[in-house]
C-alpha cells in the first residue's frame, strides 16, 4: 500500500558540526566521522514497534499504538492531554503566516501522520546571515524545510541533517534540525548567479544522518542525487534506502533578494493503516493539487497564504483529524570554541605547531554562522596539557 505522490521510509540521521576555516589556516580544522548505514524495511509490525518510537516521538507512538481517545498536545507552551471534544483549534491558527511554524496531526485510527511547515522567516534570517543571491536562498529554503520536517516528533536533543553534496556552482548544501525546532544551515557557494535548481545542485548524493548525544554512533545513508530538485531527490532516497512510504513537497519562493513564502508539508503512512483511510488521504492530496493551481506544488499553495493547520486539514479531510504538535522553527548555531579545539586535538601536533609559528594563532568561521573564532599558542599549549579522552569519539563533535 503506497502513496502515489513520492515514497519516503524511516528515518536514520544524524548531525555534524561543520566549521570553515579561513584560507590561512585551512589545515587547522578537520573532522572525520565514522558512520554506520543502516536500512531498516517496516515489513512486520514487530518490527515498527521497535523503531518507530525513535522516529515519531514516544508519546506520538503511543497515541498511536494504543489508538487513545486522549492524545498529547504539545506546543510551544503546553505539553497537555486533550480529549477530541476540547481540543481548542484557535491556538494553531497563524493568520497570514506571520510566524514560522510547524504542525502535526493524526488521523483518528492513526493510520496517518501529517507535518506541514511554513520558514518563511528562517530562509530570510539565513538569507542575511549568508548574504545568499536567489538560487542560493531556494536551495537553502528548500534543504531547511525538509529538514524541518523530517525531525518533527524527535527527541529535543536528536538530531537530523542532510546533505546535498553535488558538483554543481552551490558546492554543496547542508541542513540541520533538532527536536525543538532549531534548525541551522549553509550553502558551499552563497553568492552565485542566475540558473535552475537542478543545474546549481548538480549530479553527486544525498546523505542523510541522524544523532543523539547518548547515541554511541550516528547512523547515516546514502543516495545518488537524481532530479536535483532537493525535495525530490530526499523523497528518493527514504524511498530506495528506508522503504516508508510518504509524500514530501517543500518548496521557496523567492522574489530578489527577498523570500516571501516558503514551507511543505510531509505525509507519513503509519503500521495498519487502513485502506480506507489510505484511499481517502490520496483523494485529499488530488485536492491540494487542484487548490495549488500550478504543476508545482506546494509553491503556488503557500503564495496563497494557507497555514500548516489548513494544509493538514485538507489532507486529512474526513479523517477525524487530531494536533500532536506545534513549534516554532528558529535559526539556531551550536558553534563554541570548545569545539574548534576538540576539532585541533585531530591534528597531529606538529601540525598545530607549524600552523602557529607561521600564522600566530588558529583562526576558524563556522559555517552555520559565520562567528569567527582565534586561539593564540599561549591559549593552544594550555589547551594541550589539560585535555584529556579521545576527542575523536566525543559524541559532542557528531551534532
Amino acid at each position: 500500500m503506497r502513496f502515489s505522490h513520492l515514497l519516503l521510509s524511516p528515518l536514520f540521521a544524524a548531525s555534524t558540526m561543520a566549521l570553515l576555516l579561513l584560507p590561512q589556516t585551512v589545515r587547522a580544522f578537520g573532522t572525520a566521522t565514522t558512520t554506520k548505514t543502516i536500512i531498516a524495511a517496516f515489513s512486520s509490525s514487530h518490527h515498527a514497534k521497535k523503531t518507530l518510537p525513535k522516529f515519531l516521538g514516544r508519546s506520538t507512538f503511543r497515541a498511536i499504538r494504543n489508538k487513545e481517545v486522549t492524545i498529547p498536545l504539545m506546543s510551544s507552551s503546553s505539553s497537555e492531554e486533550v480529549t477530541t471534544e476540547e481540543i481548542d483549534w484557535e491556538q494553531y491558527h497563524n493568520k497570514n503566516n506571520l510566524n514560522d511554524q510547524v504542525f502535526s496531526a493524526i488521523s483518528g485510527d492513526g493510520g496517518i501522520k501529517v507535518t506541514a511547515a511554513t520558514v518563511r522567516n528562517l530562509v530570510n534570517e539565513f538569507m542575511i546571515m549568508h548574504s545568499l543571491t536567489e538560487v542560493p536562498i531556494d536551495a537553502l529554503g528548500r534543504t531547511a524545510t525538509c529538514s524541518v520536517l523530517l525531525s518533527n516528533g524527535m527527541q529535543d536533543e536528536q538530531v537530523f541533517q542532510v546533505s546535498m553534496n553535488g558538483d554543481g556552482p552551490l558546492r554543496g548544501i547542508v541542513a540541520i534540525a533538532n527536536g525543538k525546532g532549531e534548525v541551522r544551515g549553509y550553502v558551499g557557494n552563497p553568492g552565485i548567479g542566475s540558473m535552475s535548481l537542478q543545474e546549481a545542485v548538480g549530479k553527486g548524493t544525498v546523505n542523510v544522518v541522524k544523532n543523539h548525544p547518548d547515541w554511541p554512533n550516528p547512523y547515516n545513508g546514502i543516495t545518488a542525487i537524481r532530479d536535483g530538485d532537493i525535495d525530490r531527490d530526499i523523497g528518493i532516497y527514504l524511498a530506495e534506502s528506508e522503504q516508508r512510504s510518504c509524500a514530501l513537497a517543500a518548496a521557496t519562493t523567492v522574489n530578489g533578494i527577498l523570500c516571501t513564502s516558503a514551507g511543505g508539508y510531509l505525509v507519513e503512512q503509519l503500521p495498519d493503516c487502513s485502506e480506507e483511510t489510505m484511499k481517502r488521504v490520496e483523494t485529499n492530496l488530488a485536492t491540494l493539487v487542484e487548490k495549488d493551481g500550478t504543476d508545482k506544488l506546494p509553491t503556488g499553495l503557500l503564495n496563497t497564504g494557507v497555514t500548516p493547520l489548513e494544509i493538514a486539514e485538507i489532507i486529512l479531510d474526513g479523517l477525524d483529524m487530531k494536533p500532536l504538535q506545534q513549534i516554532e522553527p528558529k535559526a539556531a548555531c551550536h558553534c563554541t570554541e570548545e569545539r574548534l579545539f576538540r576539532a585541533v586535538r585531530l591534528l597531529p601536533k606538529e601540525e598545530v605547531d607549524d600552523i602557529l609559528k607561521k600564522e600566530e594563532q588558529i583562526e576558524a568561521r563556522c559555517q552555520f554562522c559565520g562567528k569567527v573564532y582565534r586561539m593564540g599558542p599561549d591559549e593552544v599549549a594550555e589547551r594541550f596539557a589539560n585535555a584529556q579522552g579521545d576527542p575523536s569519539k566525543d559524541s559532542d563533535m557528531n551534532l
